[in-house]
């Protein structure tokens, strides 16, 4: 009767530890839960971080995080509205905000990351449709002061942008999210590609119009460069005949100067001035195996004549 009694009462403190284990649960920081009774939601959703109460066996802990959670779709191949095909890359951020909703409609991540397929893929795809390409791959505050030349289009600065374009879809795709107990914070273009064939083509686009700005730059050097050609050739004239104004000044400056000295010379002694001119001539007229038959009469004899130079 006593091992009996001390059976009974092992049972009950053993009881009685599962009891208290089951019915405590610890809620974990970035976690919220949905207790549920035998299936059914009991009470609103749990999101305080610490130690809780539930019913032993009969109450079961949904446990859901509440932390920011990505979403990564498939990249799409879809038109744009001036019919061009692009690759669009696409990822979202979400998370749970009314967890009891997301348990009863959703459940499952896989189901949620499913459900978010359709809702973001269908609105981007819409919005895609209704836009051109322009508006997907540039941002609204782009102007013609921030585009490159290539990007210098008539037209080609963009009537919304891409930020536009996402906050349409991020505030489309969201108003569908709330009845999951979703809540979608944003959505992003990762990759904007073109199709193989726009690609080669947009290539091609791209190496005529570099070979264009590059000829339009040569031209342009080559026109300065006529520019600077004509300016130095120019000012060479001009230092050149200015040098050649002023040594022919100079060289009649210094002429007229000689010749006033030579005349003074004259005036002072013509005749020892004519006698120097005299010899001069000589030395000019004869040489070493010079002969000269000259007449008694003769100009340039005539200082020969005497030998005291009188006549």
């Amino acid at each position: 009767m006593k091992q009996i009694a001390q059976f009974f009462l092992a049972g009950l403190v053993l009881l009685g530890i599962v009891v208290i284990y089951d019915g405590f649960y610890i809620l974990e920081e970035g976690t919220q839960a949905v207790i549920t009774q035998f299936g059914a939601p009991v009470g609103t959703p749990q999101t305080a971080a610490g130690l809780h109460l539930k019913v032993p066996f009969v109450q079961h802990v949904n446990l859901f995080d509440k932390k920011i959670q990505i979403w990564d779709g498939d990249a799409n191949q879809i038109p744009t509205g001036d019919k061009t095909y692009v690759y669009l890359d696409v990822t979202a951020r979400w998370r749970i905000t009314d967890a009891l909703k997301y348990m009863q409609a959703v459940k499952t991540e896989a189901r949620a990351q499913s459900m978010l397929d359709d809702i973001i893929d269908g609105t981007v795809r819409d919005m895609v449709n209704k836009n051109d390409l322009i508006e997907i791959i540039r941002s609204s505050d782009w102007t013609a002061a921030t585009m490159t030349a290539l990007d210098k289009d008539p037209g080609a600065a963009p009537k919304r942008g891409r930020d536009v374009i996402t906050n349409h879809i991020i505030a489309t795709a969201a108003k569908a999210t709330p009845q999951y107990g979703i809540e979608l914070i944003d959505v992003m273009f990762k990759r904007v590609n073109y199709i193989e064939s726009v690609r080669i083509k947009v290539y091609d686009r791209m190496i005529s119009e570099r070979k264009r700005i590059a000829a339009e730059k040569r031209s342009t050097g080559e026109g300065k460069k006529a520019v600077i050609l004509g300016t130095v050739d120019r000012e060479l004239k001009v230092i050149t005949s200015t040098a050649q104004r002023d040594s022919i000044g100079i060289r009649g400056k210094a002429d007229a100067e000689a010749s006033k000295i030579f005349g003074k010379a004259y005036n002072q002694d013509p005749e020892f001035y004519s006698f120097t001119k005299t010899l001069e001539s000589y030395q000019e007229i004869i040489g070493d195996k010079t002969s000269l038959v000259l007449s008694s009469n003769s100009d340039i004899f005539q200082y020969l004549k005497s030998i005291d130079g009188k006549r």
